[in-house]
């Protein structure tokens, strides 16, 4: 099918401002990002369209089936205000046969829960800062301190701030209430691990590659803040722990680093089940060991954020980014429908 005739529709969620969810400028960037793709592809000559997935999921299929697509850019990273619903946008696509780009379900769903993907890392002895799920204030935790607290199933480093890094038992109770109060939801407390981030985007064009690393430069950050990308950090321009926290992209690190580095992300990618794109952020710590925060199936995709950054760095046009990621797409219905006899 020629991108003259293909048609597309890019999907993203609307914010909804009556769920608890209290930071609104993470959850506003998803319709944005929507646009800037819906206008790259239309310059690149394929034809695309808006799909707002809002609070009717009847509606959002019913317009699909109105504007006919041909493949979906799943842009969803939630559905009703609910993050944690992202994996379910997939699966009712994958029931009704719509192709569409990036993670599928399970992917998605695995990695939202950080304790669970920690756990399948772990499991094939990949290395993950030790960890516990906190279901509440009172709970004990056999943790060297200081430990970084945050929601275990939340994104877009939602409810991460410098006052989550905590080194005493009260803190850590103080930190853990408001979690639990705030996102409904348990609490992740993993030993803090002072050093270097980095993250590695992948592209998987038939076989994953890493593109080149990137590290968060924490060099300027003002004295008394923790070396963490917080909320604040990754949202909010006029912050200074925003200013003082730059991306450097390829980050200037030797071939041994860069090939551990890489390396990692590849095989956390594999490990969850990963397609398409994805995004893993690591940690190095004084001795040089090489801890995998989280692996990101839904990463932010903006122009201005890190994974376009990444390619860029290795010299990928954004337009065939997006032109690859829907040959995935038609190439997943292709062989679907070879192996169950459609046309």
């Amino acid at each position: 099918m020629s991108a003259e005739r293909l048609k597309v529709g890019v999907a993203f969620n609307t914010y909804e401002p009556f769920i608890y969810r209290r930071n609104k400028v993470s959850e506003d960037s998803v319709a944005k990002v929507a646009e800037v793709v819906c206008e790259t592809l239309n310059k690149a000559g394929v034809e695309a369209t808006l799909i707002p997935l809002q609070r009717s999921m009847f509606n959002f299929l019913r317009r699909v089936k109105e504007l006919d697509v041909d493949v979906i850019v799943n842009l969803c990273e939630g559905f009703f205000g609910k993050p944690q619903w992202e994996s379910n946008v997939a699966a009712v696509m994958e029931i009704l046969h719509i192709p569409f780009t990036g993670n599928g379900s399970r992917p998605l769903a695995l990695c939202q829960d950080k304790h669970q993907a920690k756990a399948i890392l772990s499991s094939y002895n990949l290395p993950v800062a030790p960890s516990q799920l906190i279901t509440s204030a009172e709970d004990m935790v056999d943790l060297r301190f200081p430990v970084i607290v945050k929601p275990n199933s939340e994104d877009a480093s939602l409810g991460v701030h410098p006052e989550s890094v905590v080194y005493d038992t009260a803190a850590l109770a103080e930190q853990v209430k408001r979690i639990i109060e705030t996102y409904n939801q348990p609490a992740i407390v993993e030993e803090f691990i002072d050093g270097r981030e980095f993250n590695v985007a992948i592209l998987d064009d038939g076989e994953p590659k890493a593109l080149p690393v990137s590290e968060i430069d924490f060099s300027s950050m003002p004295e008394g803040y923790p070396k963490i990308c917080s909320y604040e950090a990754k949202w909010y321009p006029d912050h200074i722990l925003y200013q003082t926290t730059p991306p450097i992209c390829p980050a200037r690190i030797d071939d041994e680093l860069r090939e551990r580095l890489q390396t990692l992300a590849l095989n956390a990618f594999k490990v969850m089940g990963c397609r398409d794109y994805a995004r893993v952020d690591l940690r190095m710590n004084e001795s040089g060991e090489i801890f995998i925060l989280e692996v990101n199936p839904n990463p932010d995709i903006s122009l201005d954020a890190g994974y376009a950054r990444a390619l860029k760095a290795a010299g990928i046009d954004y337009a065939d980014f997006w032109k690859m990621m829907i040959a995935n797409a038609l190439r997943r219905k292709a062989q679907y429908a070879s192996t169950n006899g459609k046309n």
